[in-house]
């Protein structure tokens, strides 16, 4: 809209520079008779009447564009500022999640290093209760001597179930 208001108010620039040459010719020609004076008059009259009601029409339009403009940038303002505080509180989370996987971390390793430190065969009997998939995440993570005398200590069918879960836990994972 702006460019067609560009391309308009030129126009008429060109219109009135136009016009203006006219009227400086018509003025210099010494034998126009008085009629002709007159009709170039009125009809300069309504050209200029014209231009005014036109440039009026453009002021008015310019200053509804100009409010608008104003108003986008108000938006956008807006917008920039809910981004930054949506990017504040995802960094916010981001620190919460890390501090709580720290704290998880710990806590595992803390149970790792206890039931590594058990005696074998009650350490078993816990492990047997366990799912198989909750007990094969510590016996992995276990050194290997006390994961062995752990795992010996457990009913077959029960050791198998999570040798199996530890043994194919990589089984999908890219070979590259």
């Amino acid at each position: 809209m702006v460019i067609t208001a560009l391309f308009f108010i030129s126009g008429l620039l060109h219109l009135g520079e136009g016009a203006g040459r006219a009227l400086a010719l018509d003025l210099e020609e010494t034998k126009v008779s008085q009629e002709t004076v007159c009709a170039s008059n009125v009809g300069a009259m309504a050209l200029l009447e014209e231009l005014r009601s036109r440039e009026k029409r453009i002021l008015e339009r310019e200053g509804e564009l100009a409010d608008r403009v104003q108003a986008l940038r108000l938006v956008e303002d807006r917008v920039e500022q809910r981004l930054a505080a949506l990017i504040e509180a995802e960094n916010e989370l981001a620190r919460t999640v890390a501090i709580a996987d720290r704290g998880a971390e710990e806590d595992i390793s803390r149970l790792v290093t206890l039931y590594e430190n058990m005696k074998p065969k009650e350490a078993s009997r816990l492990f047997e209760e366990m799912a198989p998939e909750f007990a094969a995440g510590f016996l992995s993570r276990m050194r290997p001597d006390s994961a062995a005398a752990i795992l010996a200590g457990i009913e077959p069918k029960i050791g198998y179930a999570i040798s199996a879960i530890i043994a194919g836990r990589n089984a999908n994972a890219p070979k590259n």
